[in-house]
């Protein structure tokens, strides 16, 4: 049973901490000894589930650029090598990059240190082997031996810490997919013509520009924050942050560029940003990807996460004439089921959230970021030699006139169980003032509701990792979310254990703007 401290680094089948001083109240818990113990955690599970000692085990180790990184990576190393484990030390990599070690390079296990888009404070650990990410309970059997850890004594023959410049051959494998996918008259530069910005956060999406895009041709004029730098100075690199999204649809318009793509801090998310300057993020993400992974799958199913628009169903099923299966959100949870649903006969060949986490079949179903806008500036060029273009592609997706996410604080201690109990009730209250329910939703409850009630509909879930309520909703009318969300809130005011805060500013802002 793990306890309080070593519970808190489970996120998911992520490992997060606190990794920094900085931030007020934060203080740190991913030291150099808890690194060093979930390490030797990892060296454990590889070595149990491989059948060998771990001096016949080979781990590559890379990171992203935040500031705790280089110490986190020096006691990760450490520990494996004093285990005998062969170490190979990528150095500033993306996540899918570490992924491809286990498969090119043969390594039998692989550490990203990373923790995605939160903070410049926090820092964390991602594992993978052959078969792809580590799931929930991988995590939990590594933090339970990290608790339990005795340090060993040394190996005889320490492992070797070798350096290795993985991500030149990640790229070139991104490079031959562009030459490949475009087959331009000029093979090795398909790309000449077209004007792309990319802006990585000051992540460690920088490579993209200057390692994939600039050698095939492309003018990369006018991309920013290209400069991996931990503290994050410029807005954060995160796909789904206004500020983010803002910044990149600035700089397209502004250059006058094709196309813009925008990364998170480890790059296993991405976005777009048309011509006209406008965000191909959230739903139009989900759109493009399905019309870019049906066009190989014709009436395949393409499985999202629960927060998608009714607009992107219709997109999927009558323009695209695929299968649209809402699932939960999370990015594992949408991949296992992809997975699942194709290992039962399904074809399924894309499995997205909209957080713009994006897994295609052909791709071994992983959550490459880099993978993702290859696919969508391919796409690009085929289109502008039949004269088209991704706007046109995306022309009949239907998208809502208003849209929004308000997070709603649990404020019980046993916060998983008291919002399942909230979402019980509610579907009960909903069958009582016979709301709509949607069929198909597989993760707490999705309701509809008609014109001159709302127009739109609302999903209330539990978060994934944290102690909240989130609430989307949608409507096809203004002023829809206000009356969808007001006839929610005649439900939620009845439970004092939910923070109604955030969803009392949303009326007020909504209530005087029409004033």
């Amino acid at each position: 049973m793990l306890t309080k401290f070593w519970k808190s680094f489970q996120s998911g089948t992520d490992i997060r901490g606190v990794a920094a001083e900085g931030v007020v109240g934060e203080e740190v818990n991913l030291t150099d000894e808890a690194v060093e113990r979930i390490a030797h955690g990892f060296v454990a599970w590889l070595a149990e589930r491989k059948g060998k000692g771990s001096q016949a085990i080979t781990v590559a180790l890379g990171h992203d650029p935040r500031i705790s990184a280089e110490r986190i990576r020096q006691a990760a190393a450490r520990a494996m090598s004093r285990a005998g484990v062969t170490v190979l030390d990528c150095g500033l990599s993306s996540t899918p990059a570490m992924f491809f070690t286990t498969q090119d390079l043969g390594c039998d296990g692989a550490i990203e240190i990373t923790a995605s888009h939160h903070p410049f404070n926090r820092n964390g650990l991602k594992f993978f082997t052959a078969q792809g990410g580590l799931e929930k309970e991988d995590i939990s059997w590594i933090l339970e031996f990290a608790q339990g850890f005795q340090p060993p004594d040394a190996a005889e023959i320490p492992g070797k810490i070798i350096p290795t410049a993985y991500m030149e051959e990640y790229c070139a494998r991104l490079r031959r997919m562009i030459q490949e996918g475009v087959r331009a008259e000029n093979y090795d530069r398909p790309l000449e013509g077209f004007h792309i910005v990319v802006d990585a956060g000051n992540g460690a999406g920088g490579f993209y520009a200057s390692q994939v895009l600039a050698p095939l041709g492309a003018d990369i004029s006018g991309s920013q924050f290209l400069e991996p730098d931990g503290m994050f100075p410029n807005h954060p690199p995160n796909p789904e942050n206004a500020q983010a999204m803002a910044s990149v649809c600035r700089a397209v318009r502004e250059q006058g560029a094709d196309l813009g793509i925008v990364f998170d801090t480890d790059v296993d998310r991405g976005a777009a940003v048309d011509s006209q300057g406008r965000e191909i993020s959230r739903n139009r993400l989900v759109a493009l990807a399905s019309a870019i992974a049906l066009q190989g799958s014709p009436g395949g199913t393409v499985v999202t996460d629960s927060i998608t628009s009714n607009g992107v169903k219709q997109y999927i099923e009558q323009t695209l004439g695929g299968v649209h299966h809402r699932f939960k959100r999370g990015y594992k949870n949408v991949i296992n089921e992809a997975i699942r649903l194709n290992r039962e006969g399904v074809d399924c060949p894309l499995a997205i959230e909209t957080s713009g986490h994006a897994a295609f079949r052909e791709n071994g179903f992983l959550d490459d970021g880099a993978y993702l806008v290859t696919k969508i500036l391919i796409e690009m060029a085929v289109l502008r030699r039949e004269g088209k273009s991704l706007e046109t592609l995306l022309d009949p997706l239907q998208e809502p006139v208003e849209a929004a996410e308000i997070r709603l604080p649990i404020l019980e201690e046993e916060f998983a169980s008291y919002g399942q109990t909230v979402i019980a009730a509610l579907e009960d209250y909903a069958r009582r003032h016979h709301w709509q329910i949607a069929p198909d939703n597989r993760e707490g409850i999705r309701v509809s509701f008609p014109k001159g009630q709302g127009d739109g509909w609302f999903l209330l879930r539990l978060s994934v990792h944290d102690p909240i309520l989130p609430v989307n909703v949608e409507s096809d009318t203004q002023g829809g979310a206000l009356q969808i969300l007001r006839q929610l809130d005649g439900f939620l005011c009845g439970y004092d254990r939910i923070d109604r805060a955030p969803l009392e500013q949303f009326f007020t802002e909504k209530e005087s703007s029409v004033e």
